[in-house]
């Protein structure tokens, strides 16, 4: 072993660990909650909060709203149509403007008590019908996927800003101080367009970015300790680490990366123990593993993450987003019927059962579930059997987390093409996701540069219609 880690070895380890860790100790520069404050620890709402947590299944590149929980009548009718005049200009990424209008592909059906009609693309959704609210008036502010992802996600079609998630951890902690507050799990065959930066946390302090778990049997790498390294003697080793980490960090001025790093190591350390056990779904009954799909090759990668959102929620994690949907996902230029059936094929039974698991757990209540993308589609068909993009119109689905179950909010116009009734743009979306978790978007604020900025801009109101 090089000299200066068999001197941390044996130092950390033997009497000379000793009088170091009461040297530093003394100095307060050991244990990470002493070297940081713990940005995990829960904070207190700005009110009494109606949620708890949100689980955010991302349907990544754009799923039709008007194939899938926008009935339009209207768009049959006028189907092979141009689009009428009276609809005036029409922005569009691509010159679809002046081609045929596509009618929905799947019929739509009232379902459940509420008669909320969801096509037939949905069928095991449509059987929790009573407990989605669907928001069908949603608009954004561009036709580009980086940029509707990066506002969805962070109320800015700009890189740079942070996540819905990292504000939540911001302003509400963690409740369990072994794991991140904010997680991430991305689709196995690639991240979404824009990246990474769409769970980061910009201009926060790092700690409270997206951690992304792994697709496949291993989510988080080197959960067992090295060799040599399991407590007491890894503990040890690393409250010598993160005194010596802590002089470093006070000589760089308080660098917010290595800060990060530092918090990093601390909240690894104690992953150690509580990770394996996370990760492992083995002893979930057979029923439960139904209920997710997990019985089916064609939906078992989607319900086990959804199988692990639901148990990281259980365990205190305040965020956790999911993505469906690789770099192309939902985006269906070119035949709206073969992606679509394809994508739902995989995600409708996961993302019903863990509507249906959180129900029946007693954990919908105070979860808020959120399922959409980045934006929707357009009523003109492309290629004669695919859809453009759409942010003018769209919807996104919530439930549970103190929302309206079997209520359809707002409305787009005849044929689905921009927000008419009761519009609600991307920042009253996020304000009212954060009202319902008991922080003020106005108040959920972080000093940069002079300027106070918040996740809603100087825009967002909250939808209070949505609430139950």
């Amino acid at each position: 072993m090089p000299g200066r880690r068999r001197f941390l070895w044996d130092t950390a380890g033997g009497l000379g660990g000793l009088a170091m860790a009461h040297l530093f100790g003394s100095q307060g520069l050991l244990r990470g909650t002493e070297i940081r404050g713990n940005p995990q620890l829960p904070r207190a709402t700005h009110f009494p909060a109606r949620a708890k947590r949100v689980i955010w299944l991302f349907m990544h590149g754009g799923p039709s709203h008007l194939d899938l929980v926008d009935p339009k009548p209207e768009l049959i009718r006028l189907a092979g149509q141009p689009l009428p005049e009276s609809f005036g200009e029409v922005k569009t990424r691509r010159k679809v403007a002046q081609n045929p209008l596509l009618p929905p592909l799947m019929p739509f059906r009232p379902r459940g008590r509420s008669g909320l009609e969801i096509s037939d693309f949905l069928p095991h959704l449509a059987g929790v019908a009573d407990e989605l609210c669907v928001v069908r008036s949603c608009h954004g502010d561009s036709v580009n996927h980086p940029q509707s992802v990066y506002q969805m996600n962070t109320g800015s079609i700009l890189m740079g800003k942070p996540s819905v998630g990292s504000w939540v951890a911001y302003g509400l902690g963690s409740e369990n101080d072994s794991l991140p507050a904010f997680l991430v799990m991305p689709d196995p065959g690639s991240g979404p367009k824009g990246g990474p930066p769409a769970w980061g946390s910009g201009f926060l302090p790092a700690t409270y970015q997206g951690t992304t778990l792994r697709p496949g049997p291993v989510p988080i790498l080197d959960l067992a300790p090295a060799e040599g390294f399991a407590p007491p003697r890894g503990r040890r080793v690393l409250d010598l680490t993160q005194a010596l980490n802590r002089v470093h960090w006070e000589a760089a001025d308080h660098d917010d990366e290595l800060k990060a790093r530092i918090d990093a190591a601390e909240l690894a350390f104690r992953m150690q123990a509580a990770a394996p056990e996370l990760v492992d779904i083995s002893g979930e009954s057979r029923s439960t593993r139904a209920l997710y799909g997990i019985d089916d090759p064609a939906t078992r990668e989607f319900g086990t993450r959804c199988l692990m959102a639901r148990r990281l929620i259980e365990r205190g994690v305040r965020f956790v987003q999911l993505y469906s949907g690789d770099t192309n996902g939902w985006d269906a230029h070119d035949d709206v019927l073969k992606n679509h059936a394809e994508f739902c094929g995989r995600t409708d039974r996961p993302s019903a059962g863990l509507i249906r698991d959180l129900r029946q757990r007693g954990l919908l209540d105070d979860t808020l579930v959120v399922w959409g993308g980045e934006f929707g589609r357009m009523p003109m068909s492309e290629k004669g059997k695919g859809r453009d993009h759409n942010p003018w119109g769209y919807s996104v689905v919530l439930a549970g987390g103190g929302v309206r179950g079997g209520y359809a909010h707002g409305a787009t116009d005849a044929v689905g093409l921009r927000a008419e009734r009761n519009p609600v743009h991307v920042h009253d979306l996020h304000a009212t996701m954060l009202h319902l978790l008991g922080l003020d978007h106005e108040r959920l604020v972080f000093p940069v540069d002079g300027r106070t900025e918040r996740l809603t801009n100087v825009f967002g109101n909250v939808v209070t219609d949505l609430l139950a």
